[in-house]
């Protein structure tokens, strides 16, 4: 297996219950466990009497050391219908280092009852065993033999390019356990001559655990759909549908330039839901994965539907899958989601992203589960169609109906870049539902004072928004702490496309400078410090994204 407050305010508002006056657990009381990624533990517990109004309070520290370190507290909320949500409180502690074992102290806020538990987050060195050199040529590849916990089994592709000429739906197919897929050129998946097939991906994982994908160069995928014009919908890079598949890794890789270009919303024959290409799509699989810096990119006639996600939106599954981790990627030019983070989200991460040249920057509608959290992403350029429009810095709302919209969502320090001025039309949901979510040091910036930083549907519940820097309408008697105006960028602010680095730095005196609200494990610094709203904070070093990050 891959071993891999605050203020009073804070207390009492963000982490507040989300149905006050429950009842208590349904569940047996039962040890809390936590599942580890590299840098993060998704933690799980029911403790004995626990119920809405009280919180479970979160503090941790590296074995053998002596400080300890506060994290955000857990909210209580079993999901009733299924048993995905696994525990009545879900929580996770964020920025961890890898290959570290941590000691986690869980207190039930007003009484005695604490619980204790160690967890080791996964090593980034992985155990190689056999290794097999993989020369290139025009045939697809099958991978079946496994490795093991202790050796995976390497299949290296460097240097080596498949380029299957549109004569074959796959480059690649995974179903094997505790292998590494290294460096291999892939082009020309999907057979030109065969639109009936519903199998065209680069790679498709048919099943298997532990499996990473690393150093890959993924283009010209997809066939031509002879009905629209476009390709078709959510053929993709690298795409599993298998719901066995379990801690999958996709690192560093590059994929670029798919075969044909996506539709969007609003073409004059096909005016309904865009369709495309994507580069990552997950459909209900057991999650616990990792899609960290890789370049997800494309250009204005070859664009995706999203770029990555997959589904099912309305359900208790959904993409990437509970205890996932989606950081440091660059991810460009889809007419729908950059992210598309839907379905269950239990304990899903998303964090220090760069997201242009989307319609919406991330899609979570729904989160059923939850806690969902989106901390330090940048979203630039939102745009609807060719010649005008904009979505939702995040979309919100519901996918199959209002019942999926029962999990919580935390969103912390994400900036909406102004950039080349295609500003979204809707920050925080825009003018859609928003249930569950609490805001906080966000830079919700959009086109018009009239449009929506945050959204005032009347179906809106349990929300709270404050300590917000925003320039559009926003909902009376939220945002007491927030800041009403537009950001101002230091000197040399914006995302170098050559070095991948970015500065997303406010100004000294731009509205929204230390005016933010510390919060424990996503702020940094200390308690009492009153850190920048926004995902940059002044001093702080340069940010970077995709294949050169870490």
């Amino acid at each position: 297996m891959l071993q891999r407050c605050c203020s009073l305010l804070l207390l009492s508002i963000l982490l507040a219950p989300f149905a006050a006056g429950a009842a208590e657990s349904p569940r047996e009381p039962a040890q809390p466990f936590a599942i580890p990624t590299f840098h993060c533990l998704g933690l799980y517990w029911s403790p004995p009497g626990g119920t809405a109004d009280k919180k479970v309070l979160v503090r941790y520290r590296a074995r053998g050391a002596s400080e300890w370190h506060e994290a955000l507290s857990m909210r209580y909320n079993p999901i009733p219908g299924t048993e995905e949500d696994l525990t009545d409180y879900r929580g996770s502690i964020v920025h961890l280092s890898p290959a570290t074992t941590y000691e986690v102290e869980l207190t039930l806020a007003g009484s005695d009852t604490k619980a204790r538990l160690t967890a080791t987050t996964w090593s980034e060195n992985f155990p190689v065993g056999e290794t097999v050199r993989v020369p290139g040529g025009d045939q697809p590849l099958a991978i079946t033999q496994s490795g093991s916990p202790g050796a995976y089994r390497v299949y290296d592709g460097r240097g080596a390019t498949i380029d299957v000429r549109h004569k074959h739906d796959v480059c690649i197919t995974i179903n094997a356990s505790h292998v590494i897929v290294r460096g291999f050129t892939l082009k020309g998946a999907g057979a030109a001559d065969n639109v009936s097939s519903s199998a065209t991906n680069a790679i498709v994982i048919a099943g298997g655990e532990d499996i990473v994908i690393e150093d890959c160069d993924i283009s010209d995928w997809g066939r031509l759909n002879p009905k629209t014009g476009f390709g078709f919908n959510m053929e993709s890079a690298i795409s599993s549908r298998s719901a066995a598949v379990k801690r999958l890794v996709i690192q560093r890789c590059k994929l670029h330039d798919p075969a044909f270009d996506g539709s969007n919303w609003s073409e004059p024959k096909y005016p309904t839901h865009s369709a495309g290409p994507q580069a990552i799509s997950l459909y209900n699989t057991a999650g616990n994965h990792v899609i960290r810096y890789n370049e997800c990119t494309s250009d204005m006639e070859h664009m995706y539907n999203d770029i990555i996600g997959g589904s099912s939106n309305g359900s208790f599954k959904g993409a990437p899958g509970p205890d996932s981790d989606v950081y440091g990627n660059i991810v460009s030019h889809c007419w729908d989601d950059g992210l598309e983070i839907e379905g269950g989200n239990r304990n899903t991460r998303v964090w220090n992203n760069y997201i242009a040249q989307t319609m919406m920057g991330i899609g979570n509608a729904a989160t059923s589960i939850g806690p969902l959290y989106l901390w330090r992403n940048i979203v630039v350029r939102s745009q609807a169609r060719p010649e005008a429009g904009g979505g939702n810095f995040v979309k919100m709302g519901f996918a199959g109906g209002e019942e999926w919209m029962t999990g919580h969502m935390y969103l912390f320090h994400n900036t909406v870049f102004r950039g080349d001025g295609w500003l979204p039309t809707g920050g925080l949901g825009g003018t859609r539902i928003v249930k569950h979510t609490v805001s906080r040091n966000n830079i919700l910036h959009v086109r018009e004072p009239q449009n929506h930083s945050l959204s005032n549907n009347r179906a809106n519940i349990d929300d709270s928004y404050d300590y917000d820097l925003f320039n559009g309408q926003c909902p009376a008697g939220q945002e007491e702490h927030g800041v009403r105006g537009e950001p101002v960028y230091a000197d040399g602010a914006g995302f170098d496309a050559a070095t991948k680095f970015g500065r997303f730095q406010l100004a000294p005196n731009s509205p929204g400078a230390a005016a933010g609200e510390w919060i424990p494990n996503f702020s940094g610094g200390t308690r009492g410090q009153q850190p920048d709203i926004g995902a940059h904070q002044r001093g702080a070093p340069p940010l970077r994204f995709g294949v050169g990050a870490k």
